[in-house]
């Protein structure tokens, strides 16, 4: 683990970068969706690296379809594992609140109505995939904007792993991610259908989403 995380190299130029934050704001506007490399700070990064690896993914649970009552587990669609994470764990704060400083500032510039915030460890052992599919679920519009961030070290693009994003209807993706350490992707929820291929080897992400208040009217 050790030799793993002094071999990821990044550059950083504060915890908050009003340029990333920027950035961020702009590709939303213009397209829905944005990817970039080391957004956030490596301490961060390589913190939350050391927590996943604590937490023992291979003790996951089996992730599944729909939310309570419409819960249900489907190997046919996904076959990876997860574990939530909570705001109060050590080893994440400073990513959370990175996250909510992006959250106001998202809100500030594009008036999206963002009320909070939910993420969970995403472990996809060898060979497993997610097929596509959207992040907001049947009948909720809760969701609006997803976020991933990969913690894969010295992950090669032979690896496998690819997150595919699509526009609905079209069967050809608009954007290939490699889930290399300190990615970040985030995008739209509700617009842009997207599937994770297997991998030759572990893949480690920490996805999250953005919610609105479904009493409000944004």
């Amino acid at each position: 683990m050790n030799q793993a995380l002094k071999s990821v190299s990044s550059s950083s130029t504060g915890f908050f970068d009003n340029d990333i934050f920027s950035r961020i704001c702009d590709a939303i506007t213009d397209k829905g969706y944005i990817v970039l490399q080391n957004a956030l700070p490596l301490d961060t990064l390589n913190h939350l690296f050391t927590g996943l690896i604590d937490s023992n993914p291979h003790q996951f649970d089996l992730a599944g379809i729909g939310r309570e009552q419409d819960f249900h587990t489907n190997e046919f669609v996904r076959t990876d594992q997860i574990q939530w994470l909570e705001p109060n764990q050590s080893f994440a704060q400073d990513y959370f609140s990175w996250i909510e400083e992006l959250r106001l500032r998202l809100n500030r510039h594009l008036f999206l109505g963002l009320f909070d915030y939910e993420c969970m460890f995403a472990h996809y052992p060898e060979g497993a995939f997610y097929k596509r599919h959207l992040d907001a679920f049947r009948g909720s519009t809760n969701r609006r904007l997803t976020t991933v961030l990969y913690l894969n070290p010295q992950w090669n693009a032979e690896d496998g792993g690819e997150l595919l994003i699509y526009r609905k209807r079209e069967k050809t993706p608009i954007e290939t991610v490699i889930p290399e350490f300190g990615t970040l992707v985030v995008f739209l929820s509700e617009v842009f259908p997207h599937e994770v291929l297997p991998a030759s080897k572990s893949r480690f992400s920490l996805t999250g989403w953005y919610r609105v208040n479904e009493g409000l009217v944004i």
